[in-house]
This record gives C-alpha cells, sequence and structure tokens, in this order.
C-alpha cells in the first residue's frame, strides 16, 4: 500500500512485463520513460516484436538487447534517459535507444557511444530494423503466433489509448512540435476498433491520451463536423468501460463534452494543461491568455456536472515571472479549486525559445515559489477530499496486498493522482473490479472506505 502524492512529474512511467518465454527465444528487454504517450509507442514496439517471434524480458540478464525509450521533454528528463541507457549498457551491453530524446543523436553517442542504434519517437521500423540486426528473429511456427491482442506495459484492467500524435501548438518552454511534428490524428474507426479490441480484452478503463486531445481531428480538411472529440468521447463512452480524458486545452468546444460527463457516459474527469494565470505570463510563453475565460468555462462545466473532478499542471519561475505575477497564479487557483495540481519549477531545454528570454527567476526564488503554490494546493486537495467522507462511490480496484486493496475512484487517473485504501474485508478483491465503497477517512491526497 503506498500513499500519495506521487513524484507530480507525469513522465515518470515505468514498464509492468511479465511473460514466460521458450528455451533458445530471442529476447528483447525494454526500458519504457517518458508520459503515457511514450507508454504507448513501447506497446507498439513490443506488440511487433512478439508477433516476430520474439520474447519480452522484464529484466536485463534475461534479455539478447534492450530498448530505451526515452523521454526529451525536460533536462532533468534527458539525464534520467542518459542514466538510464548507461545502466542499460553495463548491465546488458546492447542497447538501442529510441523515443523522444531519439530526435538528438548526437547528443546521445556523444554521452554513451557504444549504444546499437538510435531512432526518434514512434519510428517502429528503424526500432525493428535494429533489433532485427542485433538480435535475428527466430521464430517457432508452431508457437510463436501473432497475439490476440498486443502487449501491454499496464495492469489488464486498464490501458492507454493514443488518438493523436503532434501537437500545432507554439508554447515557447516546449519542444514537443519539433519532436513529433505537427498534429496528425488517428482516424476514428481506427480509434474505435483498437478500443474495442482492449474492451473485449478486459480492459475496464480506456486512458484517452495526445498531446492536445481537444484538437482530435481539427487536422482533417475534409470532416464532417467541426470538433470531432465530442463524437469520438460519445463513442468510446457506448463501449461499457471508464473513460477517462487526458491532455485536454479549455477551448469552448470543450463543453459539448461535459453533457456526456453529467451522463455517465464519460468519466466526470478533465485533466488540462492550464499552466499559469496572470496573463503577461501566458503571453511569454505563448500560450492563450484568457484567465479570466478560463474560470468562467470551469463555473459553466460544474454548472453542467457537479460532480466534474479537474485536474491541471503549472509552471513556476518561468523567466520573467514577478512576484506579483506568482500571486496572481495563487488567487487563481483559490478561485478556481481545482481538484488534483502538480507544478514543475521552469528548467530550460535545448532548443527551445524560453532560453532566451530575459529575467529568468533565481533557483532559490523556484523553489520558494513552488513550495508555497504546493501548499495551497496541498491544503485545496484536503478541504475537498474531506467533504468526501460518508460518501458511497464506485472504485475501481488496482491491486490487492495482504494489508489493503489499493483502489482509485472516477475522480483519479492512475499514478499521477490520489488512491482509496480499503483495509478491511479486501481479501476476495481482484485487480479490475469495481465496487462500492462508503469513504470513511481522507488525508491531502488519498482516502479510506470500507466495502458497502
Amino acid at each position: 500500500m503506498s500513499q500519495n502524492p506521487p513524484d507530480l512529474r507525469p513522465d515518470l512511467a515505468r514498464a509492468r512485463i511479465s511473460e514466460t518465454r521458450r528455451d533458445g527465444q530471442p529476447t528483447i528487454g525494454m526500458v519504457s520513460l517518458g508520459c503515457p504517450k511514450a507508454l504507448v509507442d513501447s506497446e507498439r514496439i513490443l506488440t511487433r516484436l512478439r508477433a516476430e517471434g520474439y520474447g519480452i524480458s522484464a529484466d536485463y540478464s534475461g534479455a539478447d538487447a534492450v530498448i530505451v525509450n526515452t523521454c526529451g521533454f525536460l533536462d532533468s528528463a534527458k539525464a534520467e534517459s542518459l542514466e538510464a541507457i548507461g545502466e542499460a549498457l553495463n548491465e546488458n551491453g546492447k542497447v538501442i535507444v529510441t523515443g523522444c530524446l531519439g530526435a538528438e543523436p548526437e547528443y546521445i553517442t556523444g554521452v554513451h557511444p557504444k549504444v546499437l542504434a538510435v531512432t526518434g519517437p514512434h519510428q517502429y521500423e528503424q526500432v525493428l530494423d535494429a533489433v532485427h540486426g542485433a538480435v535475428p528473429p527466430d521464430p517457432d511456427p508452431f508457437v510463436d503466433l501473432l497475439p490476440a491482442s498486443g502487449v501491454s506495459l499496464t495492469p489488464r484492467h486498464y490501458s492507454y489509448l493514443k488518438i493523436s500524435e503532434g501537437c500545432n501548438h507554439a508554447c515557447k518552454f516546449c519542444i514537443i512540435p519539433d519532436m513529433r511534428g505537427k498534429l496528425a490524428s488517428r482516424p476514428h474507426r481506427a480509434v474505435m476498433r483498437e478500443a474495442e479490441k482492449l474492451v473485449e480484452a478486459g480492459v475496464k478503463e480506456l486512458l484517452v491520451i495526445s498531446q492536445d486531445t481537444s484538437a482530435y481531428g481539427t487536422d482533417w480538411k475534409d470532416r464532417d463536423v467541426k470538433f470531432p472529440i465530442t463524437d469520438l468521447a460519445r463513442d468510446l463512452g457506448s463501449l461499457g468501460a471508464w473513460v477517462r480524458m487526458h491532455y485536454v486545452y479549455p477551448y469552448p468546444h470543450v463543453r459539448d463534452m461535459i453533457p456526456l460527463m453529467a451522463e455517465g457516459k464519460v468519466l466526470p474527469y478533465l485533466d488540462i494543461p492550464f499552466q499559469h494565470a496572470h496573463p503577461e505570463t501566458l503571453k511569454r510563453m505563448a500560450r492563450p491568455a484568457a484567465a479570466s475565460r478560463t474560470l468562467d468555462e470551469i463555473q459553466a462545466w460544474r454548472d453542467i456536472c457537479p460532480d466534474i473532478t479537474l485536474r491541471s499542471t503549472f509552471i513556476v519561475g518561468y523567466p520573467g515571472e514577478t512576484e506579483e505575477e506568482f500571486q496572481t497564479l495563487l488567487d487563481w487557483l483559490d478561485e478556481a479549486q481545482l481538484d488534483r495540481v502538480g507544478c514543475f519549477q521552469y528548467e530550460n531545454v535545448d532548443g527551445a525559445r524560453s532560453n532566451a528570454l530575459p529575467d529568468h527567476v533565481p533557483e532559490d526564488v523556484k523553489q520558494d515559489r513552488w513550495d508555497r503554490f504546493m501548499q495551497k494546493a496541498q491544503a485545496i486537495s484536503e478541504a475537498k477530499l474531506a467533504a468526501k467522507v460518508g460518501q458511497t462511490m464506485d472504485v475501481i480496484v488496482d491491486l490487492v496486498e495482504d494489508d489493503a486493496a489499493t483502489c482509485r475512484t472516477k475522480a483519479d487517473a492512475p499514478e499521477i493522482d490520489g488512491n482509496l485504501f480499503v483495509d478491511e474485508g479486501h481479501e476476495a478483491l481482484q485487480p479490475g473490479q469495481i465496487v462500492t465503497v462508503e469513504v470513511d477517512e481522507a488525508s491531502e491526497y488519498d482516502l479510506w472506505g470500507r466495502i458497502v
């Protein structure tokens, strides 16, 4: 049983691999860093390899080669990626690098010249070519059959569903469009076909992800509707699984999705990257500077669906951020009363235009503002969770251990939000089961309850 808050970094997903292998089967290991979008890339690579007869190893010693899927969003994430590559080289020796940091091959080979190959994000064919060169396939036609469903790096009862690649925004602190390109939405029928297969395979929760979920389909020139995300959300909601929306920019048309949440077709949950609240800070970020109208939108969402849960991330210490601008952010947070909040201290990232901005904030001031921000966010979270004591709600079981079952409410996304713990009468519960509990205790980030 582990209590929150988590590290508040959305780029710390880890692969979970468990698979038996036949004797002599060529085997590949995977280290998957980065956000859930990268985790989906890892799943696709492993699914292709598994279909070619490769085994999947959960450790270095059991693998003939290792793929490291990297993150390059922040300098700290780049450093972690380089550390993971070094560890794989030391433990295994044969390492293929892919992912966002792979868009900078010289940066990687300058530190680790012994890597076998470096490919960029979602370059699946190049990764497969590198694996074939390092560890030739040797399938057994009587044993190694194309699996009925893809390789999953998450627990069996939930799965990320990536609906698009890339992003059309030009935020000065972000290099994602440089690494992953412009928005490229998957066809509606392809997303639905994947979602249907996942639900048929037992997935109880679909976590919809992209770089800009609310822009889904707006890159199609011949689309029938102006904003296809609403139709996609409605169709996903018809499959009988929980549907959770991540990375939703607060465009006006997002209001069209809220009735689906009020009707129970989509979870009443929005993950929205607000980033800041002061108009001048947002302007320097090259983001829409409409914090006051955003508050109006939040109120409109809550009027339609009073139970909606709002999560967001923010950046403090952005270049030029004054104490007045930061105080505006704190005041905005007081008014917005968001349910789930994460916060980054600004970091320079190679290639980001924000690096060249004047008036960078000293590190000690960043830390002080982060501490003050998180103190306020924690107080809001504590009050909101205390109000849930006595309520009855459905939860999904993630993990069952001797001392408790770790569950999540509809207000909690896996790994980044809180948990609800059941520590009595939990022994017969199973991961993926949805049960009804009454909340009887709350902390700053987590709940406890009993089965009813």
